[in-house]
């Protein structure tokens, strides 16, 4: 426990209520990725979306382009894009692009899209998603390798299509796959060893699922000839803390509400069940989210990483707006002071060690000190006294 290094981040919709002004929420959330750039969080995935209403952002890629000029070290992913919308030699080539802008700031998460509604707008069967996700994952694995790609599908065709660039990131630009309950996200990662981004909950039940993913995830990348590393899993959960329990229970009254009304109404599974009628005692005792202090975070991805079965690479919160503005960063830094250190090779254990030996030795010390100083005090009246004769 002492070498665990957990990185941090967001994975980032966004959501956002029906009654905000969407400019001024799409700049929020690009202050958001500023506010935790100085905090020192590691990553933050940007999801794509093109309906339902709350979840704002089409394009992922041009959210990062513009985010990237604004902040300094966080890495930028897309969280995910949906594969079954995109001809994956386009895509390809953009996230490539991306790669260059960012300096190698990017990274590219793919999943088969999540909304259903956004699939039967373009006339894609949401049985199909999983397929053209896998079709389009080994072709864009090949042309970012450099390959040369001529394949045809029943919705695209490749002839001998090849990118122009070089990856900027060496030996490549980070991938991940989205992995829910379904082991399909698991299979695709570790076929191609790249990451895995664990959604769909934190419960008792949830966690299980992720572990037996990784393990799945683990068996393909070994029949494929891959390394599976725990360092590219990435496991996303929901927390939002303050001083006190009871302030953080005050605080998302703000918006958790509406969220959960969407996740029932809109997108593809509750988070709440029928006839639960207090949230926050819900998610909290479920496991599912972390509604309280610091410590209580600390509690909560301790049992993250005790039900990963054998450890993760990096936790991710789901950005939510549950609390109001200047609550929701206020959470965030409290966060960042006093629940990182403590899953970052224990970034204070040298400072209470140096403390406590201080503490131990402040007697002897202070003696020491004091016949220093009268000595010192000793010498200098003899001296003058010398001097007086």
């Amino acid at each position: 426990m002492s070498d665990r290094y957990l990185r941090t981040g967001i994975f980032m919709a966004p959501f956002h209520a029906l009654d905000e002004n969407p400019t001024l929420a799409l700049e929020r959330d690009m202050e958001l990725l500023q506010h935790l750039d100085r905090l020192n969080y590691h990553e933050a995935w940007i999801g794509e979306h093109h309906s339902g209403g709350f979840e704002i952002i089409a394009s992922p890629e041009m959210f990062i382009a513009a985010a990237a000029e604004r902040t300094r070290h966080i890495r930028l992913g897309t969280g995910v894009v949906s594969l079954p919308y995109h001809n994956p030699f386009m895509l390809a080539s953009r996230m490539t692009q991306l790669d260059h802008m960012t300096r190698g700031r990017a990274m590219f998460g793919v999943g088969p899209g999540a909304l259903v509604h956004d699939a039967a707008k373009m006339g894609i069967k949401a049985a199909d998603q999983r397929d053209r996700m896998n079709e389009a994952l080994d072709a864009i694995v090949e042309l970012m390798a450099g390959r040369s790609v001529t394949r045809k599908t029943d919705w695209f065709d490749l002839n001998a299509a090849q990118l122009q660039l070089r990856p900027y990131s060496q030996p490549g630009m980070e991938m991940a796959v989205a992995c829910a309950r379904s082991p399909v996200g698991a299979v695709a990662s570790g076929r191609h060893g790249i990451g895995m981004l664990s959604i769909g909950g934190t419960s008792d039940d949830a966690l299980k699922a992720h572990a037996n993913n990784w393990k799945i995830y683990t068996d393909h990348a070994r029949q494929a000839g891959k390394a599976a590393d725990r360092s590219r899993w990435r496991i996303v959960t929901f927390a939002h803390v303050a001083e006190t329990r009871e302030k953080a229970h005050e605080e998302v009254k703000f918006g958790l509400d509406r969220f959960a009304r969407y996740f029932t109404d809109v997108a593809t599974f509750p988070i709440l069940p029928p006839g639960i009628t207090d949230a926050v005692d819900y998610l909290t005792r479920e496991g599912i989210a972390c509604i309280g202090t610091p410590d209580d975070c600390i509690r909560h991805f301790e049992r993250l990483w005790q039900g990963s079965d054998g450890g993760f690479g990096a936790v991710l919160l789901l950005a939510n707006n549950w609390a109001d503005w200047p609550a929701t960063l206020r959470s965030y830094e409290l966060m960042a002071r006093f629940v990182h250190p403590h899953f970052q090779r224990g970034a204070n254990t040298l400072r209470q060690r140096s403390y406590d030996i201080a503490t131990s030795n402040r007697g002897t010390y202070s003696a020491q000190s004091q016949a220093a100083v009268e000595g010192e005090i000793a010498k200098y009246a003899a001296r003058s006294s010398r001097a007086a004769e």
